[in-house]
């Protein structure tokens, strides 16, 4: 099948109405009848300020990029984005068309 792969990148400490960002989206994807989608924590990573940051075990409340994924079609992915934009939540995005599906199992 053909679709659309959508990932956002967030700050894991960043909020909007008082709830992560990254839970946030997925919360709302969820309810949107999205059927998936995933949050990756980085190791390390840096955004357009240039300020790097990295994983340290001593770090309590770190400050790393949280990549947020989805697989959706095309009219799912204007949903997402329309309601991000609707809830004036800034973030940064990355929509790229792709093939998914399932092979093999039983």
């Amino acid at each position: 099948m053909n679709g659309v792969y959508l990932k956002f990148y967030v700050h894991e400490h960043r909020r909007h109405h008082g709830i992560l960002v990254y839970e946030w989206l997925l919360e709302r994807a969820r309810k949107l009848g999205i059927h998936g989608g995933s949050a990756f924590r980085a190791i390390a990573g840096f955004g357009r300020h240039g300020v790097l940051h990295e994983d340290h075990f001593f770090e309590l409340a770190g400050n790393l990029p949280v990549e947020v994924v989805f697989m959706v079609g095309e009219e799912e992915a204007t949903q997402l984005l329309t309601l991000i934009e609707q809830e004036k939540v800034k973030v940064f995005y990355v929509k790229m068309p792709a093939e998914y599906g399932v092979i093999g199992g039983e």
